[in-house]
């Protein structure tokens, strides 16, 4: 019996073993893309990356071309990354933080995390050779559209009195999220990234005695009011015309 199990063991293992391998095979299929569409890619990539060259405006022309090829090579590296790895390749499971059944996008997530250390290495030492650590901060925040901002001005609406080392805490957190999050492909992989360092600002508010559930609660609910109280006083200003 033993050597039975042990044998439809193997079986399972050869069959998940077989299923992956096959998903990437089809995944690397897809990737292949005809000249002309691979043509038309490259220049979506080159024109973003003059954009966001352009933004920093820098006088340097030589200085701006190379910033510009830092920024289209990883580009490119992330969109083929994603391309070629299908997140069929990483098998359907759970979540060992939360039991929960792994999303697509949590495994996309996943298999797009094993891209080589050295594909975000080279990005950052090519900014940072050629720009100020606040232009290579504006380029990030180019790739992911200014969500640092964005979120933090976020947590200064809900929590009103937010203090310096609050704020300071949430925003390395924030900046740690914005360059991890430039090795994903697009905004949803970008925002997932997000929601780790989010919760892990939550859970810090947290532990410094602060009730965050509450605090957006009461947040959501005041918005709401507003909405409400906006909307009745122009029903009553129409009736009253």
């Amino acid at each position: 019996m033993k050597k039975l199990n042990r044998t439809g063991a193997m079986l399972i293992a050869l069959l998940s073993l077989s299923g992956t391998l096959k998903a990437q095979e089809q995944q690397a299929a897809k990737a292949v893309a005809s000249p002309e569409a691979q043509a038309k890619a490259d220049a979506e990539v080159e024109k973003k990356a003059t954009d966001w060259v352009a933004s920093l405006s820098l006088t340097d022309t030589a200085k701006a071309t190379r910033v510009k090829n830092v920024i289209a090579t990883h580009l490119k590296a992330i969109r083929d990354w994603n391309n070629s790895h299908s997140y069929e390749s990483v098998p359907a499971g759970i979540d060992p933080a939360t039991g929960k059944t792994l999303s697509t996008m949590d495994r996309q997530v996943i298999i797009n995390s094993s891209l080589p250390k050295s594909v975000h290495e080279n990005l950052m030492t090519g900014l940072r050779k050629d720009l100020t650590e606040e232009q290579v901060e504006a380029v990030l925040d180019k790739y992911t559209i200014g969500k640092v901002a964005f979120t933090l001005a976020g947590y200064k609406s809900i929590i009103p009195d937010l203090t310096p080392v609050e704020e300071a805490t949430i925003l390395a957190n924030l900046k740690q999220a914005r360059e991890q999050a430039v090795d994903f492909k697009n905004i949803k992989q970008v925002s997932a990234i997000f929601e780790i360092y989010k919760t892990k600002n939550e859970q810090y508010l947290n532990s410094n005695g602060r009730n965050w559930h509450k605090l957006y609660g009461d947040y959501t609910k005041a918005i709401i009011a507003k909405k409400a109280a906006d909307k009745a006083a122009k029903d009553k200003a129409a009736t009253q015309k």
